[in-house]
């Protein structure tokens, strides 16, 4: 399996670790793969920690607050529920990305090998539907209209996926390996991260078409936007940083260091949480002064992090 670093940000187990400033309340849920823990980031510390199957990858969490973490080579997906141990779902493909309908009652998983996207129970992991897409599908992003974006990374394309039906109903080109995607709060813009181009796609969700191509730094892999819509964050690994963006004006108004190798990220409030693959920690960024204001260790190999209520909507 090629590059199997995904974008994930989450918040249901917690580990013992260290940080700086004050941070929200709110938990933030962070993914580690090759630490297989689920650690939950509360007021700028590790509060809890989740022992998890062997390498998961990508997370997702529903209304009711249940999280959900795909297991690549483990083909399953585990589910997280409040008050209750994790379980286990066989997937009959390699489950990578991931996506949640807001009730929790079905889980759109990305099989990387098979290209296709699989809508499966929740409650049980039985398929309830497929959908073919384009090669090696990553990120995965379902909006209230219950439309399914994927990021079919080998096919310079986002697929988009109309999950009543499970039929793919548009293509939209992207640049060279999208990735990580990230919806406007509004749902009006979507924005792609490319691997391998620098690049950021937006795609107007009305048309389901681009509508531009913004510089987003090297090797750009997770991307967030702020609350209010006028920030986009994406991470770049390669140059230890995330590069801010103007929403209207389409243009880079920050660049932030964070630790090596950053991969996922989440925004909460007035911070933005980045998951440092190389370094084993979080950084923590202010988003009034665009400075990072504390590290927090997490388990070995942190990717994903998920805030309360992403991606359900």
């Amino acid at each position: 399996m090629r590059h199997l670093r995904l974008i994930a940000t989450l918040a249901l187990a917690a580990a013992t670790g260290t940080g700086g400033a004050s941070a929200s309340a709110d938990p933030v849920w962070v993914v580690s793969q090759q630490g297989a823990e689920l650690a939950r980031i509360e007021a700028g510390t590790v509060a809890g920690r989740i022992p998890l199957g062997p390498a998961p990858v990508a997370a997702a969490t529903d209304r009711a607050g249940r999280l959900y973490l795909t297991h690549p080579d483990g083909r399953a997906v585990t589910v997280v529920e409040p008050g209750k141990p994790p379980r286990r779902l066989p997937v009959p493909g390699q489950a990578f990305g991931l996506a949640a309908s807001p009730d929790g009652a079905h889980l759109f998983v990305g099989d990387w090998s098979g290209d296709r996207v699989l809508r499966i129970s929740a409650a049980t992991g039985a398929v309830e539907g497929t959908a073919a897409v384009g090669h090696e599908p990553a990120h995965l992003v379902l909006d209230r209209r219950g439309r399914l974006y994927v990021a079919d990374r080998e096919s310079r394309q986002v697929s988009v996926i109309d999950t009543g039906t499970m039929t793919r109903v548009a293509v939209v080109p992207t640049g060279e390996a999208p990735f990580a995607l990230a919806l406007a709060p509004d749902e009006a813009s979507l924005y792609v991260a490319n691997v391998r181009s620098g690049d950021l796609t937006v795609i107007d969700t009305a048309t389901l078409r681009a509508r531009a191509t913004v510089p987003a730094g090297r090797m750009p892999y997770g991307v967030a936007v702020t609350g209010d819509g006028s920030r986009i964050l994406v991470t770049n690994q390669h140059a230890a940083a995330v590069t801010v963006i103007d929403a209207a004006r389409l243009e880079i108004v920050a660049t932030v260091a964070v630790g090596p190798y950053p991969e996922g990220i989440a925004v909460v409030g007035p911070r933005a949480y980045v998951a440092n693959w190389f370094s084993d920690d979080v950084s923590v960024i202010d988003l009034a002064t665009w400075r990072e204001t504390a590290r927090i260790k997490v388990a070995e190999g942190p990717r994903t992090v998920l805030a309360p209520g992403e991606p359900a909507r």
